[in-house]
């Protein structure tokens, strides 16, 4: 790892001395493949995490079985859930998965409690996790008020890469809108009456883009 590498990736770590700098530049980037448990829910957290390259899932299961995803780290992002662990000693109310293939950094939990007392370190880390704090708020919003049938529409098409087919199941995103699969699934077959999509063995196939737009752009 180069102190460029993280600047690429983190360029608010730029304010940051040299000797900070270089201390990161030391830490060895972990591989991780995809489907890598990285914390699991009572686990102790073990360091600051900064994902160079990737994606994690953050997800919380309820005592029923249920997940709902409450956010995702991914190129150049930290772990907001993981600094509140070590801010405030506790072990982990969720667990992360990678999505992909990802490579981080950890910083040893000892030294991000030292260099908490460096006035641009602990600004860039508090920045992080504000940032993360106002998308929980939007997804507590959404969850709380917001229509299902302009949450799922609205999912779809930011799940879609260009080819209109996502292979994916209805519990798939029963979780990733934290909600019944039974729910996804009548929603969907409302859906597939008005041909917007076509939904075959674990994929969803969008065919009416403009009929989910004009549907995931409605106020929820």
């Amino acid at each position: 790892m180069t102190a460029s590498a993280m600047l690429a990736a983190f360029p608010s770590l730029a304010g940051l001395s040299t000797t900070i700098l270089r201390e990161f530049a030391g830490l060895k980037p972990l591989q991780l493949p995809k489907g890598t448990v990285l914390f699991r829910d009572g686990d102790r957290c073990q360091g600051y995490v900064f994902v160079m390259h990737g994606s994690i899932r953050v997800q919380k299961m309820d005592p029923e079985g249920r997940e709902i995803v409450l956010y995702r780290v991914e190129d150049g992002q930290t772990c907001m859930l993981t600094t509140s662990c070590l801010l405030a000693g506790r072990s982990y109310p969720a667990e992360g998965i990678t999505e992909e293939a990802t490579e981080l950094v950890l910083l040893p939990a000892e030294r991000f409690d030292a260099l908490l007392a460096d006035p641009d370190f602990r600004r860039f880390a508090l920045a992080m996790i504000s940032d993360r704090i106002a998308e929980l708020m939007a997804l507590i919003e959404d969850v709380a008020f917001g229509r299902m049938d302009v949450r799922l529409a609205r999912r779809l098409l930011e799940l879609d890469d260009g080819t209109h087919s996502l292979q994916l199941t209805h519990q798939q995103l029963a979780t990733e809108l934290g909600t019944a699969r039974e729910v996804i699934s009548r929603i969907l077959k409302d859906f597939e009456r008005r041909g917007s999509v076509a939904l075959k063995r674990g994929r969803v196939e969008l065919s009416d883009l403009n009929g989910l737009g004009q549907l995931a752009t409605q106020q929820v």
